[in-house]
């Protein structure tokens, strides 16, 4: 079995400690368009709640992602860029974990491929082979794998968008040459445990059970077809002087393109132990 951390507590930060130990690690006037209770939103702010059926209709996109952690006054990112196909709800990123001090890097890149309940990771971690995968069961880890690969699911991240409440409409700005209208609000994770289709509900689950706070502020980014270009997601991490932020972003684009994800063979997956 791949060395994982568990348990209340102390486990999301042991897990997150793994990826991130790799590091040495337009606006307008606001207009409310829904209330304090999670639910369906309504007028313009649906299309945030049917942001990831949206994405499931446009097939597949290209996609950018970050995670930024803030702890003790230092700030670290992971970025990632690759694509997903959301009708196999499948992807593939390559994460680029930071510099080190000296400005050099200090790490290969990490190959991820996201699927329902697993994640797949090559150049994972001290002690696993360079032709080696390692295999995560995300609905173990006590954030639903939201944070801990250094990428959020672009999937699983329009699907905390089901409960969206206290939305407001910020106004019309341009992205990568497109016009999208900016959105602000809360995503209630246990809420959208309850909402998620099951490809994703089993991680939401377990994600309502490891962060600080169960509402998730975000910035919602849709085009003139209601397609998510971009959202924000600033997560919390464990409680009071421990607490950690944590602020995701995907960028959407390019839809329509072909995402080829391949999964490894089973004999091409690590089971030993993962040092950090």
């Amino acid at each position: 079995m791949v060395a994982q951390g568990h348990g209340r507590g102390g486990g999301l930060f042991t897990v997150t400690a793994v990826v991130l130990g790799a590091l040495a690690v337009g606006g307008c006037s606001a207009d409310a368009v829904t209330g304090g209770s999670p639910g369906p939103a309504g007028g313009r702010a649906a299309a945030v709640v049917r942001a990831a059926d949206t994405l499931i209709e446009a097939g597949s996109a290209r996609a950018r992602t970050s995670i930024e952690t803030v702890t003790g006054g230092t700030r670290v990112t992971i970025q990632g860029e690759g694509g997903y196909d959301f009708g196999r709800r499948m992807g593939r990123l390559t994460v680029v974990l930071p510099k080190g001090p000296s400005g050099a890097v200090k790490h290969r890149p990490v190959t991820e491929l996201m699927t329902p309940g697993a994640l797949y990771m090559k150049n994972r971690g001290a002690g696993v082979p360079a032709d080696k995968w390692v295999r995560i069961d995300t609905t173990t880890l006590e954030d639903g794998n939201l944070v801990t690969g250094g990428a959020t699911d672009p999937l699983a991240a329009a699907e905390l968008l089901r409960s969206a409440r206290e939305v407001t409409y910020v106004g019309e700005k341009r992205l990568s040459g497109a016009t999208v209208r900016h959105f602000q609000g809360e995503a209630d994770i246990a809420y959208a445990a309850r909402l998620a289709r099951p490809h994703a509900r089993a991680s939401l689950v377990a994600a309502a059970k490891g962060f600080a706070r169960d509402t998730v502020p975000f910035d919602a980014y849709l085009d003139e077809e209601g397609r998510l270009r971009k959202v924000r997601h600033r997560f919390s991490l464990g409680q009071g002087e421990a607490s950690v932020g944590v602020t995701s972003t995907t960028v959407l684009y390019d839809f329509g393109a072909p995402v080829i994800v391949r999964l490894p063979d089973r004999r091409d997956i690590y089971t030993g132990r993962v040092r950090a």
